[in-house]
């Protein structure tokens, strides 16, 4: 990355995980990360109330997975890796505003399969193409979006003659209540936590915010009782109508905790 920082070290690669191992608590304490489990999906299940994905989350199903086997029409136990992880692409891409061109070179399919796994989506998950087009519509009558909370953005090129850059808006548009609305949960959780690490009189300090992830420096007595705590606050900081996931790792590195 250019100008690394805390936000952009990767995880997924080896040499990422490395440098998270430079990251350490100081002796006779343990690193705890809290992560949120797909969020932005989640909240786009409780946004567009379609049923398949409720559904899905509600049972508990690797989404990507189910993702997979509906798109593809293939049985749930058919489906391979690879298939899996085009539909993770497509599962996000689509909360992006991702189009066929973007999405092909991701999987590396032609145009016209992306073109084919998109409207499949559509199919599957009708509700979401629905959200989709009602908040463009709403963003180009009155020049913004919001999230769940109520947070605005404004979109001022929502209109614009250029399509590029009026296509540039509604992707905004179509992810900034999702997105948005994710980064609200978190700091919600945030707030309530800060305030419980005082009132509980824990020793355990919040240190950062990833993306989705809190990561804390905690005694090792205070671990079970903390986990408890950060997993119930984040969980449960915004009422949506599927189960908001919390992964918690423990160790005395970040690697480790992740």
């Amino acid at each position: 990355s250019t100008d690394p920082n805390l936000q952009n070290i990767p995880i997924r690669t080896a040499l990422g995980k490395e440098v998270r191992r430079a990251f350490i608590v100081p002796p006779g304490s343990k690193m705890i990360a809290a992560d949120y489990s797909q969020v932005e999906l989640r909240i786009t299940a409780h946004i567009t109330k379609d049923a398949g994905l409720v559904e899905a989350f509600r049972a508990g199903e690797d989404i990507h997975r189910a993702t997979a086997a509906k798109v593809m029409g293939v049985p749930l136990e058919a489906v391979t890796p690879e298939m899996r992880g085009r539909a993770k692409a497509i599962n996000f891409g689509i909360v992006y505003g991702m189009g066929a061109m973007s999405l092909s070179q991701q999987i590396k399919v032609t145009m016209a399969q992306a073109e084919e796994f998109i409207e499949s989506y559509f199919r599957i998950y009708p509700n979401v193409r629905a959200y989709e087009e009602q908040v463009v519509a709403e963003a180009r009558r009155t020049g913004s979006v919001t999230t769940l909370m109520g947070r605005r953005r404004p979109l001022p090129t929502i209109n614009d003659e250029d399509q590029r850059i009026k296509s540039a808006a509604e992707r905004v548009a179509v992810n900034t209540p999702i997105q948005g609305t994710a980064a609200d949960l978190i700091k919600l959780a945030m707030i309530t936590i800060d305030r419980l690490l005082t009132e509980r009189k824990f020793r355990a300090r919040m240190l950062l915010q990833v993306h989705d992830e809190l990561v804390f420096e905690v005694p090792p007595d205070e671990v079970e009782s903390l986990t408890k705590m950060v997993k119930a606050e984040m969980a449960g900081a915004l009422e949506v109508s599927v189960p908001i996931i919390v992964d918690v790792g423990v160790g005395d590195n970040w690697a480790e905790a992740h």
